[in-house]
């Protein structure tokens, strides 16, 4: 150990290591306390420096976030972050990360399903799963670049659902009734519109800008997604690079967007239309108008869910809806599969029509 006693009466850390890719590099920190702390900074470093997976948790976390932060969009490894910090590593943190089992995976599962918020409700099935992703994200990315094995997380049960097993809509009656009560709020009613009758998510609506509006082909461009990230505003590109996508509008929301451009929000070419408007917003107009109207509850995203089965309902495919989402066929398929017809019966009928008097005796 390199610990030495520096004339303040605190203590340094100095020493020389050699790194993942063999090459040597020297190492200063000051301040510490004691020696013993100064000695178990060199240590801890050391290990994360080999890529020992004798390190705790908490420190290969930020290992992980070292390796794998450059590669992901500002957003996106924010929400891993949290999730990280606020989810995993209260559980994890003090372990050895060779030392982790999968019978600790599995507590750690049962204390997540478990838990109810402040509302006495559970986590989403959906929540879990990512959070279940993340943990096993970190246990893999130990096993493919540092040598953990086995990995714990192989022989964990997977926890949560990819997609969620209820989707809850409004049907067309039931929007324009809610939409009669935003006469109260009418800095809400273009964006809700936008999200009802054009299926965008709400950080694709917040990131448009005029430029994003060909008012005179009725046409909207989804080439942005927003974010509002620790007080800063952040514009990315869409989610997927199929959620870039041109579509075309109604002409009376054609209209009402126009509208809301030049007298609401007074918006210049390169400014989001709605940078006054926030989640919590809509959150309250939707609540105020359920409460009043006695409608079914739903999500901000549930208008994009009801923008779907509205497409639905007019008889567009799967492949054309998905098109217009910025999915996969297959994804709407699955998703949304019980609100289809019963296709099964009408083949059936279309087969037996089809034989029609040809049929063998």
């Amino acid at each position: 150990m390199s610990a030495n006693q520096e004339k303040n009466g605190t203590w340094t850390s100095q020493f020389r290591y050699e790194d993942i890719y063999g090459t040597i590099k020297h190492k200063c920190k000051r301040g510490f306390a004691t020696c013993e702390d100064a000695e178990a900074f060199e240590d801890e470093f050391l290990r994360r420096a080999r890529g020992s997976l004798d390190m705790r948790f908490a420190d290969f976390a930020d290992v992980y976030a070292e390796d794998v932060r450059p590669l992901l969009r500002e957003n996106t490894w924010a929400t891993k972050e949290y999730i990280i910090n606020d989810k995993i590593i209260p559980f994890f943190g003090t372990m050895r990360v060779r030392d982790i089992t999968t019978l600790d995976i599995i507590e750690w599962q049962n204390e997540l399903l478990e838990f109810r918020k402040q509302d006495a409700q559970p986590y989403t099935e959906t929540y879990v799963r990512t959070v279940w992703n993340q943990l096993a994200a970190i246990l893999n990315h130990a096993e493919r670049y540092y040598g953990l094995a086995p990995n714990p997380a192989a022989k964990a049960p997977k926890i949560g659902s990819k997609h969620a097993r209820e989707v809850n809509v409004w049907t067309k009656e039931q929007y324009l009734k809610f939409s009669e009560t935003l006469a109260d709020y009418p800095a809400v009613f273009v964006p809700v519109e936008v999200l009802y009758w054009m299926g965008l998510r709400l950080s694709e609506l917040l990131a448009l800008t005029p430029r994003d509006i060909d008012f005179e082909r009725c046409e909207l461009y989804v080439r942005h997604s927003y974010k509002r990230l620790k007080g800063k505003d952040i514009v990315t590109s869409p989610k997927t690079e199929k959620s870039t996508r041109k579509l075309a509008m109604p002409e009376f929301l054609r209209d009402e967007i126009k509208d809301y451009v030049r007298k609401v929000s007074k918006t210049s070419p390169g400014e989001r239309i709605f940078e006054g408007i926030s989640a919590t917003d809509i959150r309250v107009a939707l609540d105020d108008g359920i409460e009043e109207l006695g409608l079914p509850r739903i999500r901000i995203h549930d208008l994009r869910h009801s923008h779907v089965s509205l497409l639905i309902d007019l008889g567009y495919s799967a492949v054309a809806i998905g098109e217009r989402l910025g999915h996969e066929s297959t994804e709407i398929t699955f998703r949304y599969a019980h609100m289809f017809p019963d296709a099964q019966s009408k083949m059936a009928d279309a087969l037996e029509s089809y034989r029609g008097d040809g049929r063998a005796l």
